[in-house]
This record gives C-alpha cells, sequence and structure tokens, in this order.
C-alpha cells in the first residue's frame, strides 16, 4: 500500500521560514517525480513545485518562485518543500504527490488528482 504523509506544517509568521516534509513508502520512491500543491479556504488546490525522479530538475509556481525550494532525499524516500519570506497568501493546506512522468510546466501543470499517488496534507498558517 502506497502512502504519502505530509509533516511540518504549523503557525508561522509572516517572514519566516517552514520545511514541509513528505515520507513514502509502498513505492519504488526513486522512480517517481514528485510533486507539491496546496488549497487556500475557497480556492482551488493549485501548483507549488515538482522535481524530477533523480532531483536534477524542478520547476515551480510563479506565486513561490524565488521563495522555495523542493529537493529530495531518495535514500530517506522523501520529498521537502523549503518555504523562506512566508506570506498570509501561503496560508494552505500542502499535498505532496507521486506519479513515474515529471511534468516540467508550471503553467499548463497537471493538477493534483492527476498524480498517480497523493497524500492527505498538512496545514500551514501564515499570521502577523
Amino acid at each position: 500500500q502506497v502512502q504519502l504523509v505530509e509533516s511540518g506544517g504549523g503557525l508561522v509568521q509572516v517572514g519566516d521560514s517552514l520545511r514541509l516534509s513528505c515520507a513514502a513508502s509502498g513505492l519504488t520512491f526513486s522512480s517517481y517525480a514528485m510533486g507539491w500543491f496546496r488549497q487556500a479556504p475557497g480556492a482551488e488546490r493549485e501548483f507549488v513545485a515538482a522535481i524530477s525522479w533523480s532531483g536534477d530538475r524542478v520547476s515551480y509556481a510563479d506565486s513561490v518562485k524565488g521563495r522555495s525550494t523542493i529537493s529530495r532525499d531518495n535514500a530517506k524516500n522523501t520529498v521537502y518543500l523549503q518555504m523562506n519570506s512566508l506570506k498570509f497568501e501561503d496560508t494552505a493546506v500542502y499535498y505532496c504527490a507521486a506519479d513515474p512522468t515529471y511534468y516540467s510546466g508550471a503553467m499548463y501543470h497537471p493538477s493534483f488528482y492527476e498524480y498517480e499517488y497523493r497524500g492527505q496534507g498538512t496545514q500551514v498558517t501564515v499570521s502577523s
């Protein structure tokens, strides 16, 4: 059984940094590209970042580009999302997902539901 478990969310202040983790099990992790998505209250779930199987290729949504870094450790079956200079609008539930295909596009990125495996999410709340 494949499981993706996100962690690292919480209540932070504007300008703070946060690192989210997604631990995968039940799959050959190094054979899957990984993606991060988020859903703010009242909004659709949107793409945040993606990383290829070996980590040599990454892509970001414009909303987080320059403030966030996606990375992975295939030995630990874990993908990370480091977010810096957090803003109010980063408040959302953050989800990770896994798919055999790496999608490099940010603007026309497949939806969360098109990824083969999907996590349950972790809440990030940015306050003043």
